[in-house]
């Protein structure tokens, strides 16, 4: 590529970014003095119009926009301009860029109402920003679209499990492995990290390999349910994104047989999603209530009753501690958790947003108590677990994963 073309790749992509009123200040440029966007350009041009352009005068995005703000603008032309704008937009951005220009449409132009039609919600990329919009809007949702609606969540879930599985149990298993160790061989329960570090003095220079005298065998009869852990949610507005990791890692947890696994949702009111959560973490999103009030003392009490032996259990607090209950008693009751054995922290926020809003008066109440308090994104999620399980000093290690 010549650097005449670099540069009007360049000032072609200024011009996307600036919109149709960058038109004059980009003229004497390119080879006939005018800048010229490909036909491809031009098709990206009127989908980042439709959404960012305020004179709403965007080509066919102008229509999309304009068709959006309408009466009556669920049917007909408004949703087939809407549905030909989905597909542009999924066919030249990247996914990462799709997900905020699908955020930016419903907040800015207001299309919330159109994504109750089957045929958009079919064309739409399933992001955790799009399902927690659909979540609290679930009660307005017509019959015809409620398939769709569900097919979009189950999208996002099986994605978002995909994502964490793997590392979860991985991190699950890896703390639970300090069990006492069995003389029974099991080649499944083989461990090799103390198989080889036991047998080094027993390396043959010779032939390079390790000659063992002896294996080693984890337990496996002990696997089952040798820990609880509760996940407490808070399903207030602010923590739509949260709600939607929290849920999805909670279902992870029901699946691993060595876990007891609880999962609370609150507002004012608290709701035991335990069973469907363990059986369908869809449903346990669609039983969800966002917005509402906050009171964690009275979720904290609740799931008191499911702690049969404190040093086994983790207590995960899910909230950005906005407390509208009883904060002194919640303090309190947290405070004796710890006294007791059982390992808690609070997150927050569950997300891979910026810095949450919270009460930070509060946060820093419970970590005095050594109940830990901070942001996490779902990816450090695992290391965070796995450190809880084994003991370690939570505050230093979030230090240290960055999350702190």
């Amino acid at each position: 590529m010549t650097n005449e073309h670099k540069q009007e790749n360049t000032l072609s992509r200024w011009r996307l970014i600036l919109g149709q009123e960058a038109d004059a200040a980009l003229s004497g440029y390119g080879e006939s003095g005018q800048l010229m966007l490909t036909e491809e350009e031009k098709v990206m041009d009127a989908a980042l119009a439709a959404i960012y352009d305020e004179t709403g005068t965007g080509g066919t995005s102008g229509t999309a926009a304009g068709s959006a703000k309408g009466k009556g603008s669920n049917t007909g032309h408004g949703a087939l301009h809407l549905s030909k704008w989905l597909g542009d937009v999924r066919s030249f951005f990247p996914e990462d860029v799709v997900s905020i220009i699908q955020s930016d449409a419903m907040e800015r132009r207001g299309w919330k109402q159109l994504l109750f039609e089957p045929e958009l919600l079919a064309a739409v990329k399933p992001d955790i920003q799009l399902v927690g919009t659909l979540l609290s809007l679930k009660g307005k949702i017509p019959e015809k679209t409620k398939d769709t609606a569900r097919m979009l969540v189950q999208a996002l879930v099986d994605d978002l499990v995909k994502l964490l599985e793997t590392d979860i149990r991985r991190a699950v298993t890896g703390a639970l492995n300090k069990r006492q160790h069995s003389p029974l061989p099991s080649l499944s329960g083989l461990d090799w990290k103390l198989t080889i570090q036991r047998n080094l003095k027993h390396y043959d220079q010779e032939r390079r390999i390790i000659i063992p005298e002896r294996f080693y065998y984890f337990d496996r009869a002990r696997r089952s349910k040798e820990w609880t852990v509760i996940v407490d949610i808070d399903q207030s507005g602010s923590m739509a994104d949260s709600v939607i990791w929290a849920s999805v890692i909670g279902s992870i947890f029901a699946s691993i047989p060595a876990l007891n696994t609880r999962v609370v949702v609150f507002d004012t009111e608290v709701v035991d999603l335990t069973e469907q959560c363990a059986n369908d973490p869809v449903d346990m999103l669609f039983g969800i209530q966002l917005g509402g009030g906050t009171d964690i003392h009275k979720s904290v009490k609740y799931c008191e009753q499911f702690i049969e032996e404190p040093k086994k259990t983790l207590f995960i607090i899910v909230s950005d501690l906005y407390e509208n209950g009883n904060q002194a008693g919640l303090v309190r009751r947290m405070r004796e958790l710890r006294e007791s054995g059982v390992r808690t922290m609070t997150l927050l926020a569950l997300s891979d947003s910026g810095k949450p809003s919270y009460d930070e008066h509060l946060a820093r109440q419970l970590s005095r108590d050594g109940t830990p308090c901070f942001a996490c994104t779902p990816a450090l999620l695992p290391a965070l677990v796995e450190g809880a399980l084994k003991g370690q000093d939570l505050e230093e290690l979030a230090k240290r994963l960055g999350t702190a």
